[in-house]
């Protein structure tokens, strides 16, 4: 029988136990995932380096993929260094360079890996040769720097679509990778939400842009306003824990981009909130 001073005891004992301080078991790491989003430089190939900004902090988007019209590969350090400073001084990091075009020789290749060290990234963002791929893959291992190539839809009769880009690389150095372009994906026949998954650990960077229709014809829309199923592409970025950028690369006006790109960011980000809480 439960006497008073075993029935204190024992609820002396539950009290302390819950008085401990919870150390927290292994929590799922989807639970706080949330992918970064950023702006291709493409996007602001009409734009100075100052105005690009300036539309960037209105968006509050704090990542920036360094097209060379913004900065030349020939920049000096000290261009580079007042780059950097135009940048930090408005929130924003250049994390990676591209898309640089490489096909005419190895020259541009080296050329291309001593401008991103310059820069100080590590991720290039090019179209290359094919038969250079395998010389490219030693400058990655060499120097460190990630090479992610991009697709560009079926007028590109090099890199069409991920799966191509996937099966050229598969066996090179594993920081030979992926610039998904998500809409030109779309674009050549290819479900961009199933191939997000199929190739997660080889995609490096994605161009965050929707369609108008999944057939050549197709248009660069309002990321809310296309075929492509962006609320089914967040789940898989969650569920792969994509660690890269989600650049918006929006091509529909790019005279006045910046009604467009806010558009697609504020649709983005409610869809983030919505899956990854």
């Amino acid at each position: 029988m439960t006497n008073r001073r075993t029935f204190v005891r024992k609820g002396l004992g539950v009290f302390a136990a819950l008085s401990l301080p919870v150390i927290p078991t292994k929590a799922s790491p989807s639970s706080k995932y949330k992918p970064k989003l950023g702006v291709a430089g493409y996007s602001f190939v009409n734009f100075n380096l100052d105005d690009s900004l300036k539309m960037m902090k209105r968006m509050q988007i704090h990542y920036l993929c360094i097209k060379d019209f913004h900065l030349p590969l020939k920049s000096t350090e000290a261009e580079i260094a007042a780059f950097h400073k135009k940048l930090a001084d408005a929130d924003v990091k250049g994390y990676a360079v591209g898309p640089l075009y490489m096909t005419k020789s190895l020259e541009e290749i080296d050329n291309a890996f001593e401008y991103a060290k310059r820069v100080g990234v590590d991720l290039i963002i090019g179209i290359p040769r094919k038969e250079d791929l395998a010389y490219i893959s030693g400058k990655a291992d060499e120097y460190g720097i990630r090479y992610a190539i991009h697709n560009h839809g079926p007028e590109d009769k090099l890199y069409p679509n991920s799966t191509v880009i996937y099966d050229l690389i598969k066996n090179l150095s594993p920081k030979m990778g992926i610039c998904f372009d998500m809409g030109h994906n779309a674009r050549d026949g290819h479900d961009s939400v199933k191939d997000l998954k199929r190739y997660s650990t080889r995609i490096f960077d994605i161009h965050l842009k929707n369609i108008t229709e999944s057939a050549g014809t197709g248009k660069t829309t309002e990321l809310s306003r296309g075929v492509i199923d962006i609320p089914a592409f967040v789940k898989v970025l969650k569920s792969v824990q994509y660690p890269g950028v989600c650049s918006l690369e929006f091509e529909k006006d790019m005279n006045d981009p910046l009604a467009g790109i806010a558009e697609s960011a504020g649709y983005f980000r409610g869809v983030v909130d919505a899956i990854c809480q």
